[in-house]
């Protein structure tokens, strides 16, 4: 095992943006707030993205204005293009992400281009985020499989992570989007993608639609990945990939790390009542197995 491995928290950006229950931005503060008491220290905070199309983002300057209060927290946001990136400046961002996808077809349905187009967005993006100080953590989309083409050949990936390190992005998350992948092909593929790409610049995201969530982890681990995002409660999911559902619980990698002996300074009970009270408000159950048998085993 690693001895150290990152989870940056993606609960109040991915996990809430498929939620049909509105959440007000006084909901989000807090939700940011209890969990970097629970000890995570990288929480995505928002997208600047237009509420058209992302309701459950409105708000999000908002929201990263007042959380830049927290001390020691990173509050990455997610920005589109230009236009996303003056709007999460002004609020007072430091970090910014970027994504685009391994598949022409999931990249014209989720932002309305092609890869090399998002490519060129990002690019004039960059320029500005380097003269104004701010960093850039990139990702890629639907690299264990895309819901429109199929199986995504690994060399899409390879060269669309080398691309954004090349403008700049000090890291690149892997999305396995839809939840397809299995261990098995997730070290095949990590295995391959670091003969290109220094592992300490990658990063895992997995969604958990067939349960393989943190298996997937796990194998990514022992390649020597120590970056992982996760989504309290489980929550997650995306509006252009159907039957997607959410992301890794924060709370069952942090358990399951914690377990193993893994260096994570992460208050797993506060977790799991964060997990409750923010699927309380979205009228919900939680999705992470840890959270129901904690509560389970206090009921008994």
């Amino acid at each position: 095992m690693s001895g150290q491995i990152t989870i940056v928290e993606l609960g109040p950006r991915d996990g809430l943006q498929n939620e049909a229950t509105p959440i007000p931005v006084e909901t989000k503060i807090e939700l940011i707030r209890r969990l970097a008491d629970a000890g995570l220290t990288v929480i995505e905070a928002g997208a600047f993205v237009s509420p058209k199309w992302v309701p459950q983002m409105a708000g999000s300057a908002e929201v990263l204005s007042s959380a830049t209060s927290l001390d020691g927290i990173k509050l990455p946001v997610l920005v589109p293009n230009m236009k996303g990136y003056e709007a999460a400046r002004r609020a007072g961002a430091e970090t910014i992400a970027v994504f685009t996808s391994a598949s022409e077809s999931f990249n014209h349905r989720n932002i309305n281009c092609s890869t090399e187009e998002s490519l060129t967005r990002f690019s004039a993006i960059a320029t500005a985020a380097k003269t104004d100080g701010i960093k850039i953590r990139g990702y890629v989309s639907n690299v264990l499989g895309c819901p429109y083409e199929g199986d995504v050949p690994v060399a899409n990936v390879i060269g669309l992570s080398r691309s954004l390190l090349e403008l700049g992005c000090y890291e690149i998350s892997l999305c396995d989007t839809i939840g397809v992948g299995t261990p098995g092909e997730a070290r095949e593929l990590i295995r391959t993608v670091k003969q290109d790409i220094p592992v300490e610049r990658l990063a895992g995201h997995f969604h958990d639609t067939y349960g393989q969530a943190l298996a997937n982890a796990h194998a990514w681990i022992e390649e020597g990945v120590t970056v992982f995002d996760s989504s309290i409660s489980g929550l997650g999911g995306c509006p252009f990939a159907k039957g997607a559902s959410g992301n890794l619980a924060t709370e069952d990698l942090v358990y399951s790390l914690q377990s193993v002996g893994e260096a994570v300074s992460i208050d797993l009970d506060a977790l799991v009542d964060t997990s409750f009270w923010i699927s309380d408000r979205l009228k919900r159950t939680p999705s992470s197995n840890v959270a129901l048998a904690f509560r389970g085993r206090c009921a008994a």
